[in-house]
């Protein structure tokens, strides 16, 4: 059986006749071809979901009646990404990769050893908006009740001070003499996890944030790269923590 397609809104109709227009109508009619009779599903980013069926197409708009409606719950904990910013088509895959493994929030982070720079004005908004295209993309893609919020740019000593609000915070580093599976990972709360640049973490950034509460952690005997880190991490959270098995049951 097909898996219905999933198309993300602003807010959620409350039942009944419903019209999905802009971008999203756009795709359902003209890209997807969707036809009277068929389903979709309506996300709204944060855990609402509706199920419709197709009463109409247009040009531009897919006319819909909504059959049922539900909330999907947060995962649990929570994983924000520190990711620091790689230049080119990997940054946009890094978090393509993190959102279809369930990330649930993204802050690049301009480490001192980050090629791309992102720096302040229009070059910056327009790299920031394509993470932010990205994330919502592949959070359709995957079929995700949740799209994570891919925040403004963070310097080393606000991700710092992130780590110490949040319930836990690991380092990826290839120096790291702990693996993920011998920690005391929190069930609940903020995870925060920070994966550096190409040419890698600087000493000093280890031991600032490291200061701040983190733990360095090593993936495996081998070192990844900044574009598959994160979502090697979220597989073995999946599995390491209450993630996956809150929704497998």
């Amino acid at each position: 059986m097909t898996t219905l397609p999933v198309f993300l809104v602003d807010t959620l109709p409350t039942g009944g006749p419903a019209v999905l227009d802009g971008p999203e109508g756009r795709h359902a009619a003209t890209v997807r071809r969707l036809r009277p009779g068929e389903q979709l599903v309506l996300s709204d980013g944060n855990g609402g979901m509706a199920r419709c069926a197709v009463t109409a197409t247009e040009r531009d708009l897919v006319r819909l009646d909504v059959t049922e409606s539900w909330t999907e719950s947060a995962a649990r904990p929570r994983v924000v990404l520190a990711q620091a910013l790689v230049k080119g088509e990997r940054g946009e895959l890094a978090v393509e990769l993190a959102t279809e493994a369930g990330v649930d929030e993204v802050l690049p982070w301009r480490a001192s050893r980050c090629v791309a720079k992102w720096d302040d004005g229009p070059r910056g908004d327009k790299a920031l908006a394509r993470w932010r295209g990205t994330a919502r993309e592949a959070a359709k893609q995957a079929r995700r009740a949740w799209c994570p919020e891919v925040a403004e740019p963070v310097t080393t000593r606000q991700l710092a001070d992130r780590i110490g609000r949040c319930a836990g915070a690991l380092v990826l580093h290839e120096s790291a003499e702990h693996g993920l599976a011998g920690l005391d990972l929190p069930a609940d709360g903020d995870l925060l996890i920070v994966v550096g640049p190409e040419g890698g973490i600087t000493d000093a950034e280890l031991d600032q944030l490291t200061a701040a509460g983190a733990v360095a952690v090593r993936l495996g005997a081998t070192v990844l790269r900044a574009s598959t880190a994160a979502a090697v991490a979220l597989g073995a959270l999946g599995v390491l923590t209450p993630r996956w098995s809150d929704k497998c049951g």
